[in-house]
């Protein structure tokens, strides 16, 4: 019995001095090969972004532009798109979101509670980056030349009869004021930057009964179904290609600027200060006619916003 139990014991052994003669150059060779992948440079490994979005195709674009940079760049990203203003900025401040892209005119007015209207860009954007870090601890990089404001906006064969400003369609509604029917959003109406103040700022007269109020998106329809001539329109909706219509410059610059710039958390950014060398050079090339037709792809081609903004990036050369 004591020799079969030394004879097992010593088999034992033997297999135990066999698994590690065979298996500890494997294992060496393992953590080997990962240190090597870990080190290599340009492969720098980093941490998890939440990338927020609103619920329309623009802000679902844009979240998939920063999902895709960040990706390109080594970071795991989460996303949490296709929620609404408030509860956006909310998860932005409460750590739910760590960078979404805002409007400098969403942020000043509703956000921050500022009723003044900015007219210039810079001053803007100067003043809302300096209050929201103070405040907010939160941090607004580098401004797009994207500018999603409200506008007005006609036919473009009708060109000729009013003109390509608010000045020239204000003097000729005027003229006219029975012939020129405005299609205008319910919430544009009433508010301190809405269409009540730009007729007095243009000295627009126009009879109550020459306005519709409607939904924002049923601007388009109605315009192109003749039954409105001049639509409330966003600057960079798709639709504005594919119905032909035209904005009306905004020549006495009433409107507020809504300019789009990428917030993110001031934390999140010190943890990660590569983050704005990253999304520069996007901010660089993003305005309203590039905007406008990545929206068209997805509001009117009907593109998944992933595959319009993927596309767009390869063709730029900012992802391979």
């Amino acid at each position: 019995m004591v020799k079969e139990l030394r004879g097992r014991c010593s088999g034992v052994i033997r297999v135990m001095w066999d698994l590690k003669k065979y298996c500890f150059p494997v294992i060496t060779a393992v953590i080997v090969s990962l240190c090597t992948l870990l080190c290599i440079p340009g492969e720098k490994r980093h941490g998890e972004i939440t990338v927020g979005s609103k619920s329309f195709a623009e802000q679902y674009i844009v979240g998939n532009i920063i999902t895709l940079l960040l990706e390109s760049h080594g970071f795991r990203v989460s996303e949490r798109f296709g929620t609404g203003s408030m509860i956006t900025r909310m998860g932005l401040l409460t750590g739910q979101i760590d960078i979404y892209a805002e409007y400098t005119g969403t942020a000043w007015t509703l956000y921050l509670g500022h009723e003044e209207v900015i007219g210039d860009p810079d001053e803007l954007y100067r003043r809302l980056q300096r209050e929201d870090q103070k405040k907010n601890h939160l941090m607004w990089l580098d401004r797009t030349s994207i500018n999603n404001t409200y506008a007005l906006a006609i036919r473009s064969r009708e060109r000729g009869r009013y003109g390509h400003t608010l000045s020239s369609l204000a003097r000729y509604v005027n003229e006219h004021p029975a012939q020129v029917r405005f299609g205008i959003a319910h919430e544009f109406y009433h508010r301190p930057d809405g269409f009540v103040a730009m007729m007095k700022a243009y000295k627009m007269k126009v009879d109550a009964s020459r306005i519709v109020t409607m939904d924002i998106g049923l601007t388009f329809e109605s315009i192109v179904r003749d039954q409105i001539d001049v639509a409330m329109v966003y600057s960079t909706d798709g639709k504005l290609k594919k119905f032909d219509l035209l904005i009306l410059e905004d020549d006495r610059n009433f409107f507020p600027v809504y300019n789009l710039c990428f917030v993110i958390r001031e934390d999140v950014l010190s943890r990660y200060p590569e983050i704005p060398k990253i999304l520069r050079p996007v901010t660089g090339i993003l305005e309203n006619e590039t905007m406008q037709e990545l929206n068209y792809q997805v509001e009117v081609v009907g593109k998944p916003s992933k595959l319009v903004a993927d596309q767009f990036l390869r063709e730029r050369g900012l992802i391979r």
